[in-house]
């Protein structure tokens, strides 16, 4: 990607027009500026924005880089221009207005606050209360390797077969491995939880020396995590095509199964130079998720009785050719 040293300029993106500040900024040690960022998510909007749309985001900011450290800002901030669109949201007796993303021109003003990473709800603003989408998060503890990690993913998928879901494996962008069902969204937080509590102990129970839902940390050494937790309301996911604040300029990036399968993949591979060439060669892995309306009826049922079947047999080989 061109480099860019421009201190500040002047833009219009979408009919708005924004003031880039800073652009010659370092975010990444490498020497990737604000610039960078703001050409990256420029060019990935296309992309992007089908998945981000109509979802509450939560900004986590980089003011000075990686080097500065974060900080996460859930409200829209008051200086945020007027066209932006905001999502009220009740949290107790607080009410956060979030932004929502539609557009470039809200990318690119994003982008222009060290937003590095697209933090996303798995639910839509015309109904929060039901995500259309369950999550779940494969997470390598110490002693864990990606390999490993890659062999969950599809000990999950296989499960996840066996009820009729079909999910999408992307990188998480670090080291670990993200899976997104899309579901009907007639579910609330807690079933859509309870159904990939489901999944994760039938996945614990078949393999408890290689994957484990503990939730102390200490406890995890050698094994994968199965991260249920995170279908919960507030939670949000860095989502398809988001970077990630770490050396390199990671990206979280869509996978076919067969990669998976293969287990040829790791996810240095993916970063802010790769992902074009990427998107040129696969495209969109994930344009086969929209519109997918799918049941968790039976999982939910599972749950309800508490009958996690443990110690069954679960094959992480890859399917034979027809399945």
């Amino acid at each position: 990607m061109e480099r860019q040293s421009l201190k500040d300029l002047d833009v219009t993106v979408d009919g708005r027009r924004l003031r880039l500040t800073n652009l010659n900024k370092l975010m990444w040690p490498e020497g990737l500026t604000k610039a960078d960022l703001i050409k990256y998510y420029s060019a990935v909007a296309p992309y992007i924005l089908l998945y981000l749309a109509n979802r509450p985001l939560v900004m986590k900011r980089y003011p000075d880089g990686l080097a500065g450290g974060a900080f996460y800002q859930k409200e829209c901030p008051a200086y945020a221009p007027l066209w932006i669109k905001r999502q009220p949201v009740r949290h107790g007796g607080k009410v956060v207005n979030y932004i929502v993303c539609n557009d470039s021109a809200t990318l690119i003003w994003l982008a222009n606050q060290a937003c590095i990473e697209m933090h996303a709800w798995p639910a839509r603003a015309e109904n929060l209360e039901s995500p259309d989408l369950a999550v779940m998060d494969l997470d390598p503890a110490e002693g864990a390797t990606f390999t490993d990690v890659l062999d969950i993913a599809l000990m999950v998928r296989t499960v996840l077969d066996e009820f009729g879901l079909k999910s999408f494996p992307k990188t998480s962008g670090a080291g670990g491995i993200h899976l997104f069902i899309p579901v009907r969204p007639c579910y609330t937080w807690q079933q859509v939880a309870a159904a990939m509590k489901c999944v994760a102990g039938i996945v614990e129970g078949a393999c408890p020396g290689r994957a484990t839902t503990e939730r102390k940390v200490e406890k995890r050494k050698g094994k994968v995590y199965l991260d249920y937790l995170q279908n919960a309301k507030g939670k949000t996911m860095a989502f398809q095509y988001s970077l990630r604040p770490l050396p390199g300029a990671p990206v979280s990036a869509p996978l076919l199964w067969q990669e998976v399968e293969k287990r040829e993949v790791r996810p240095w591979q993916f970063n802010i130079d790769t992902i074009f060439q990427r998107l040129a060669d696969r495209g969109d892995l994930y344009n086969g998720m929209q519109g997918l309306d799918q049941s968790l009826d039976e999982l939910i049922k599972i749950s309800t009785k508490k009958i996690f079947p443990a110690g069954r047999k679960i094959s992480p080989q890859p399917r034979k050719e027809g399945d």
